[in-house]
């Protein structure tokens, strides 16, 4: 299901058949370094990741991870979206992209794009990210999305994450 359109991309539900394509993306070295070994080693495992994350989500939540895709291509380019975290109040924005396709903008689109969905058509009144120290871009990219850095959070008492917060007044 279409979320929203944006001038270079289209951002949608992820279903099963993009299990394929959330198994390259799960394991690139972005990915594995900044978010996360999530255990995605094969198709079997990437599709019940697609249900047990990702489709639960917009089941429980009404809104997860969505799939971007360039529209005049249809072909998958990343993830964006948001995540109901237990120790986080309120949601935060993620985003992932397949090497070949950062440094083009299409980051800020897609997650521009989708903070205002969630403004608008999700009513969220604050929307939150998180974040590595290490993971320079994407602080620099929430910063121009208009996320202030908070302080930090330490879900899992391994290392803290800095965390960022963006407020809307309606």
């Amino acid at each position: 299901m279409k979320i929203l359109e944006t001038e270079r991309l289209i951002v949608r539900q992820v279903g099963t058949n993009d299990a394929s394509f959330l198994l390259e993306l799960l394991n690139t070295p972005t990915w594995l370094e900044f978010i996360g070994d999530r255990g995605v080693n094969c198709l079997s495992t990437a599709s019940k990741y697609v249900e047990e994350n990702i489709k639960s989500s917009y089941i429980q939540n009404g809104f997860g991870m969505y799939l971007v895709q360039l529209k005049d291509s249809f072909e998958p380019i990343g993830l964006c979206g948001f995540v109901k975290r237990d120790y986080l109040r309120h949601p935060d924005i993620g985003f992932a992209l397949l090497p070949k396709f950062e440094g083009k903008g299409y980051a800020f689109e897609a997650s521009k794009a989708v903070l205002n969905h969630g403004r608008t058509q999700l009513g969220m009144q604050e929307i939150l990210a998180i974040t590595t120290a290490m993971n320079l871009k994407s602080q620099k990219l929430l910063e121009k999305l208009g996320l202030q850095q908070k302080g930090t959070v330490r879900p899992d008492q391994k290392e803290d994450l800095l965390l960022f917060s963006i407020s809307f007044t309606h």
